[in-house]
């Protein structure tokens, strides 16, 4: 294997010949993986479209059985209500039994005390045992709440219910599951007088539905209103489970979505897992029931002439390469043959022999071109020691940028280590402060006036939120902040003034002294579509700037729109910030002075954020008393609200 290896390494026909195969076996594969996808996807269009038509077969068959019932149903209901006496109804529940074969059983039952002489209960009930049909009049027992009597007496209309299992050993009933066709009976001053049903066997329905398979494991299956199985081909589900019975949510959300889409009536197909094989379900509803009727239809039956077909062209594939590798290895060996005198002359070339003559070729094709190029090779030599001591003047350069670029990383290290000195004095100063006075509340809290407890309380208060507000502006700055902002969805409709208040309550907490003038221009009505949160934090911390570096005395928030935009103006009187530092002061860890309060983040977050909602973070460079920066909101989709 090694020596066929090295062979094709320093053959070139060998190499050409794979070449040239690799390729014809490329266009090959894609062009046959086309032809197999389209072709899988049209067998499963038509077994979709053979599985729909059959299921909706089935259900017309279906239909049939069920329309015989409720006609024999209807038809005998104006004969029950023309003769309300005992010995009828006896007599018309024979009858419907009788001349309907496909009716399993009939009972006629009554409200409470209609008939007195038979006291509260009565009910004329017929079944059909073999051929022939018994009637009688049943024993009492409490049949008002039975399915078939309390649903058509809520519902005040004819309906099917669900199949059940009446079959009592020793009374007159019929064994198996039986679906019921119940129709109220009200007389001609609306009372209701109770309730006629007829029964039909669900075995008899199911051979209807399982007459007709498209493939030899196809099934179909029977669902209630409930997800109950009733008819499937494991009879140890029947009555008893639902399709959601023991199913694992995760692994098996397809047949949780099969069985919502059954469940509400809805009309469709899908490929989910059955006991781990992918299997194609069309289902949909039976008119005039709650019930849906599905099909199951495996994929190894819709696609085993696909695979039978696969292995027949796999074996053509392998013949078929077999000679096209023949081929291409003759041809190409008797290409490039001239190309072997070449590579003798060029090795002679190679090893010092510069003075070896290379003919000129007059042949126009690649193998030609190819015996000049090599002479006009020899004359470029010289040529190319002048690039290349260009190429080494380029790399000195290259060297000096390289250089530059060390520096800039020193001095972003340097950066780095500043911060992490800024942040941890930043953090143990209003640590040293919470536990100082947590030590002295342990400890003299007894003795000291209620007073001086409070203000200890609030100055841990205070600093407790001081170390909150600097982890939440590291949690944002980190990547997962950014991913979680980027990824946010959380957009609503926020009222301009309502924020601007909150924002002004806020930040009472950090400076409950400080008076902060607030004015606006608009309604506190005008919403614009936003993320709250970030919105929030990003006033927030601009006002509280203004706050901790103004005077004490003048800090405002004006709140103003013009037609695309509303604009937050916040103002103080204070030392404001040097021109120097316009460039940087919405760089992230960047402060104008180490030593001063702060992680260099309120500013550079508060940008971002605001970038992000589609507005922008300004500073004005013509204010002069201390700060301005203006905050600007589009004013897209904006929406009036009533208060309530």
């Amino acid at each position: 294997m090694r020596s066929l290896f090295r062979h094709i390494r320093h053959s070139l026909s060998m190499k050409l010949s794979f070449g040239i195969l690799l390729l014809t076996v490329l266009v090959f594969v894609v062009s046959l993986g086309i032809l197999f996808v389209e072709s899988r996807h049209h067998i499963k269009q038509e077994a979709v479209e053979l599985a729909t038509s059959i299921l909706n077969t089935s259900e017309q068959r279906m239909r049939r059985y069920l329309n015989t019932v409720e006609t024999a149903t209807d038809a005998t209901e104006w004969l029950v209500l023309e003769n309300m006496h005992p010995d009828s109804l006896l007599a018309f529940s024979n009858r419907v039994v009788m001349l309907n074969g496909n009716v399993n059983g009939c009972s006629i039952t009554t409200e409470p005390y209609l008939f007195p002489k038979y006291g509260k209960y009565f009910s004329a009930y017929s079944v059909r045992q073999g051929d022939s049909v018994v009637t009688v009049r049943e024993e009492e027992y409490e049949y008002f709440e039975k399915v078939w009597y309390k649903t058509p007496k809520e519902l005040g209309k004819p309906c099917w219910v669900d199949p059940f299992d009446d079959y009592n050993p020793g009374t007159l009933s019929a064994k198996g599951m039986i679906a019921s066709y119940c129709k109220p009976l009200y007389d001609g001053d609306g009372r209701f007088l109770g309730v006629i049903s007829s029964d039909l066997s669900l075995h008899l329905l199911a051979e209807a539905i399982s007459k007709e398979k498209p493939y030899p494991n196809a099934y179909f299956m029977l669902l209630g209103e409930d997800g109950r199985y009733y008819v499937h081909p494991d009879t140890t589900r029947l009555s008893n489970q639902t399709i959601f019975s023991d199913i694992d949510a995760r692994r098996q959300a397809d047949i949780i979505a099969l069985g919502h889409e059954m469940t509400s009536g809805h009309k469709g197909s899908m490929v989910v897992q059955v006991n781990g094989k992918p299997c194609l379900v069309c289902y949909g509803p039976v008119t005039g029931t709650k019930w849906s009727l599905a099909l199951v239809c495996p994929e190894s039956d819709i696609l085993r002439s696909y695979y039978q077909l696969s292995n027949i062209v796999v074996v053509l594939i392998i013949i078929g390469l077999i000679l096209i590798t023949w081929f291409c290895r003759k041809i190409v060996a008797d290409a490039i043959r001239p190309l072997n005198r070449l590579v003798e002359q060029t090795r002679r070339l190679a090893a010092g022999n510069y003075d070896e003559e290379i003919r000129h070729s007059s042949r126009q094709d690649a193998v030609g071109r190819l015996q000049n190029s090599f002479i006009a090779m020899q004359d470029s030599l010289k040529r190319h020691v002048g690039d290349i001591q260009k190429m080494n003047d380029e790399m000195a350069q290259r060297n000096e940028e390289l250089q530059r670029a060390s520096l800039l990383v020193e001095k972003s290290d340097r950066q780095k280590t500043v911060f992490i000195q800024n942040m941890t004095h930043q953090i143990r100063t209003p640590l040293n402060i919470i536990m100082g006075f947590a030590q002295v509340l342990r400890d003299d809290v007894g003795d000291m006036p209620a007073e001086e407890v409070s203000k200890m309380t609030a100055m841990m208060e205070h600093n407790a939120m001081t170390l909150n507000r600097m982890v939440l502006m590291l949690y944002d700055s980190s990547d997962t902040g950014i991913s979680e902002e980027m990824n946010s969805q959380e957009y609503e409709y926020v009222s301009c003034n309502e924020v601007a208040r909150d924002c002004i309550e806020s930040i009472r907490l950090y400076f409950p002294y400080l008076p902060i003038a607030f004015e606006t221009e608009l309604p506190d009505t005008l919403c614009i579509h936003t993320n709250r949160l970030y919105l929030m934090r990003s006033l927030r911390e601009i006002l509280y700037n203004s706050a901790k570096y103004s005077d004490g005395q003048h800090v405002s928030l004006h709140v103003s729109a013009t037609d695309t935009l509303v604009r937050f103006v916040f103002e103080d009187t204070g030392p404001g910030i040097d021109e120097s530092y316009f460039g940087e002061m919405f760089v992230p860890f960047t402060k104008v002075n180490d030593l001063s309060e702060g992680l260099g983040l309120g500013l550079p977050l508060s940008k971002r954020h605001i970038i992000n909602l589609g507005g922008n973070l300004t500073l004005d460079p013509h204010y002069h008393g201390g700060c301005r920066f203006i905050v600007e909101l589009p004013l897209a989709h904006p929406v009036t609200t009533e208060k309530q």
